[in-house]
């Protein structure tokens, strides 16, 4: 495998980029475990890298010669994307390269060394780039409602436009299923929408793709895996914004049903990917306006039930 690791520009405009460039994979911290728990933790690992493996080849999100941007917030879901990208590089038929930008939206308290630190140590190339989107969503949110949905979207168009500046032919995100099917729900029960998160989509303005490598993953065995590898992970409520409660609510009705209903989540995921428009109500979707018979075939004799 070779992927090139260059170097940051010394000038950019509208962020100032650290970079860091070696060699090395994050080895799981298996120390003081017992057999068992050894044993348990290979299994773990093997079962994320097999479904993040599977994920991307189901939906190409990666091809030869890519080069992934790997959006790091410092949380947990994020840090097992980036350890398992790089695990899976080693081994892939196909030479990519990755690099790790995290967004400091200057949030009080933000522990801005953190994520430097341990990319360095993990020989990562990284960027930060600095923006202070939360003076804008402090400016505009009313005190004690959420900020979540602005800042999303500020962080989104800020990652979006580096992105292209590094030459990133690949936005990844570190959404996993469990993500997937709270949105799906989400969208029903408050918008009135069949709509999930797509594994790979691409953005409205066609300049981005952005792939979700994690879309197999269960969340369960991400925390597991998190605390495995002793992740430096950052708070994400620095902001002092509360957690949507719709979502939390919703998180709670999925754990819920798993617990009394095996099988439910995981037959709830992959109706996503198993979609028959002619079911279902949307025009759009599918020409009810135009359907006509067709009795060519000949007749289908009516059978009795006595």
């Amino acid at each position: 495998m070779s992927s090139s690791l260059s170097s940051c520009p010394s000038s950019h405009a509208a962020a100032n980029p650290t970079t860091a460039s070696a060699a090395g994979v994050v080895q799981p911290r298996v120390d003081g475990l017992s057999k068992k728990q050894r044993t348990d933790f290979n299994k773990l690992q093997k079962r994320l890298r097999r479904n993040a493996g599977r994920a991307i080849d189901d939906y190409a999100m990666i091809e030869d010669g890519d080069r992934i941007m790997v959006c790091l917030s410092g949380g947990k879901d994020s840090y097992a994307m980036l350890d398992i990208l790089r695990n899976l590089q080693q081994s892939a038929p196909i030479d990519f390269e990755l690099v790790a930008v995290n967004l400091d939206q200057k949030q009080p308290g933000f522990p801005e060394h953190v994520l430097p630190d341990y990319l360095q140590q993990q020989g990562v190339e990284f960027h930060i780039l600095e923006k202070d989107t939360y003076s804008i969503v402090k400016s505009v949110i009313p005190e004690g409602k959420t900020t979540c949905g602005l800042c999303s979207r500020l962080r989104r168009g800020s990652l979006y436009g580096f992105a292209e500046e590094i030459g990133a032919t690949k936005i990844a995100l570190g959404h996993h299923r469990d993500d997937i099917i709270e949105t799906l729900f989400l969208n029903m029960f408050y918008g009135g929408k069949l709509k999930a998160m797509p594994p790979k989509l691409l953005s409205d303005d066609k300049r981005n793709i952005v792939i979700r490598p994690l879309a197999y993953c269960k969340e369960g065995d991400i925390e597991a895996y998190a605390a495995h590898k002793a992740f430096p992970i950052i708070p994400c409520n620095l902001c002092g914004s509360q957690e949507n409660l719709q979502r939390q609510a919703i998180k709670a009705m999925l754990q819920d049903w798993g617990q009394r209903f095996p099988g439910r989540v995981e037959n709830i995921f992959a109706a996503i990917g198993n979609v028959a428009p002619s079911q279902l109500a949307d025009t759009e979707m599918f020409d009810f306006r135009n359907l006509q018979l067709d009795r060519s075939l000949g007749t289908i004799e009516a059978i009795n039930v006595e």
